[in-house]
């Protein structure tokens, strides 16, 4: 018999997901690497390894793949538009968001976080298995991108000046203010508001998001409110997949720049502050 996960919240806890009954229609994605995969996962689940998710070109390695690698990509997993896809990964959001977010730009709305993911799992003494899932069933999945949610570098130049805009820096305070190497250029863009995405995380419990409530309350003393388009990003658009996620879920008018700092730091030409 099929269940239908139409109604599943866009976060779910271990607690909740366990107790659900699993239908045809839910696709339980890992997207870890293949070592811990192969070691565990939670039964039923398909791999993603992260490098799927990303373009891996230099400089912004971290750019959307093309449309045929995401094609072969979603095809292999047996996504289908039926399909409610449950994700998570061993490191508290970052590479699930950053699947959510690949999810809505071609358009696949039906998905939910388990919140935690495999850490949380395993904290609570959960099932898990290295056994490989042999029922899945490959698709000829189309993909159709939705270039308005893919905000490129001049789109964010374009915004610096809007005051209904504002961008989410994900990274960490020392890569923020330029004291971290990581491009041939260091600091920041300029007007951008600094939260690190392991600030979202309640580290001492198991990895899960802390409560909405308490991070909202941070996002408005930042000024990151719901009243902008929130663009984010990080080195690589990976750590700030999850705060796609968390912006997704509190109600924000939120895109992500994939290009990220790997991209706009090793420009000559784009603005900085530090």
């Amino acid at each position: 018999m099929n269940t239908s996960t139409n109604r599943l919240p866009l976060i779910i806890s271990p607690e909740a997901f366990i107790d659900l009954p699993k239908g045809d229609d839910t696709l339980i994605v890992a997207v870890i690497s293949k070592a811990v995969f192969d070691v565990q996962h939670i039964p039923g689940s398909v791999l993603i390894e992260p490098s799927e998710l990303v373009s891996g070109i230099k400089p912004a390695v971290g750019k959307l793949p093309t449309r045929e690698r995401l094609e072969a990509l979603f095809s292999r997993i047996g996504l289908s538009d039926k399909k409610h896809v449950v994700v998570y990964d061993d490191e508290g959001g970052g590479w699930a968001g950053r699947l959510i977010w690949t999810l809505d730009v071609i358009g696949h709305s039906r998905y939910s976080y388990i919140d935690g993911g495999l850490t949380a799992w395993l904290k609570m003494g959960f099932p898990l298995t290295d056994a490989i899932e042999t029922n899945t069933v490959s698709t000829d999945y189309s993909v159709t991108l939705h270039e308005n949610l893919l905000v490129s570098k001049d789109e964010v130049l374009a915004r610096i000046e809007d005051k209904n805009s504002l961008v989410w820096d994900a990274r960490a305070p020392d890569e923020f203010n330029g004291t971290k190497v990581t491009a041939l250029r260091n600091g920041h863009i300029p007007g951008a508001k600094n939260l690190n995405w392991l600030d979202l995380q309640d580290r001492e419990n198991d990895l899960r998001l802390k409560a909405m409530p308490l991070i909202e309350e941070r996002l408005l003393e930042l000024g990151i409110d719901k009243g902008k388009q929130v663009i984010t990003h990080c080195q690589t658009h990976h750590r700030s997949g999850l705060t796609y996620l968390v912006g997704k879920a509190l109600g924000y008018d939120i895109k992500a720049y994939d290009g990220s700092w790997a991209e706009w730091g090793n420009d000559a030409e784009t603005p900085i502050e530090n």
